[in-house]
């Protein structure tokens, strides 16, 4: 079969130019005047036709593009049942033909073949972005359960482990220097390593406070910097983040 007209196969329809339709007529009223009549043959827009621009069909005095319009195999075949002439005879046996094959056993079978393969392409690109997102999610969730097993505070050494255990790796002392140069824990002076204020505030540490009696008898006081249950939460999506 020759292909009189082009014809686009979208959303499981046939569809094609009116503006082409048109032409192919040698309709001599403008296109504008004319598609308006037509459109007056009880067609309603969307249903049978939506406006379109057409990006070939250039405006002769520039501007945009001149208007077209996407209309439907069974708009198309009245209008070409109306003009009662001979190109509207050819062009009407054209789609009638058209529609036979699009209705045929075979063609229908295809296009449920095809629809079917969507699918599957779509649960499978669902799947594949689930297996990925639990990948990012899983260390998270180690953690998570970690810390829920658990609502002690831990040593800084402690957490240190326990990222290196949700795959980012980092060893007490590299642990130790991060949170000194990030001002969590203090760089200097008689309270050094223990927590800045910054820190205290937001809930990360706790200072256990140890009294430790000396073999001469006196006592001294140890201070003890912990991550809280809150702290580990934070550091460990710093680090994995």
């Amino acid at each position: 079969m020759n292909e009189l007209l082009k014809v686009n196969y979208d959303n499981d329809r046939i569809t094609l130019s009116a503006r082409e339709l048109h032409e192919f007529l040698g309709i001599e009223t403008p296109f504008k005047k004319w598609f308006g009549r037509m459109a007056e043959y009880g067609f309603s827009q969307e249903s049978d036709y939506r406006e379109v621009m057409d990006k070939i069909v250039q405006n002769p005095k520039g501007g945009r593009p001149s208007t077209d319009y996407e209309i439907t195999l069974d708009m198309a075949k009245e209008i070409a049942m109306i003009q009662r002439s001979d190109k509207g005879k050819e062009v009407r046996q054209y789609f009638l033909e058209l529609e036979r094959r699009w209705n045929s056993p075979e063609a229908v079978m295809n296009r449920a073949l095809e629809y079917s393969r969507k699918q599957v392409k779509a649960l499978m690109e669902e799947k594949q972005g689930l297996i990925e997102e639990n990948k990012e999610l899983k260390p998270k969730a180690l953690f998570a359960d970690a810390v829920s097993a658990s609502n002690e505070s831990i040593l800084i050494g402690q957490l240190a482990k326990l990222i290196r255990q949700n795959g980012y790796e980092i060893g007490q002392n590299r642990l130790f220097e991060w949170m000194r140069e990030n001002e969590y824990l203090i760089k200097k002076g008689e309270r050094y390593n223990q927590p800045t204020q910054k820190s205290m505030d937001l809930g990360l540490f706790e200072v256990k406070e140890r009294t430790i009696t000396n073999p001469d008898g006196s006592t001294r006081i140890t201070l003890t910097t912990k991550v809280t249950g809150k702290g580990q939460v934070y550091f460990i999506n710093k680090f994995l983040s």
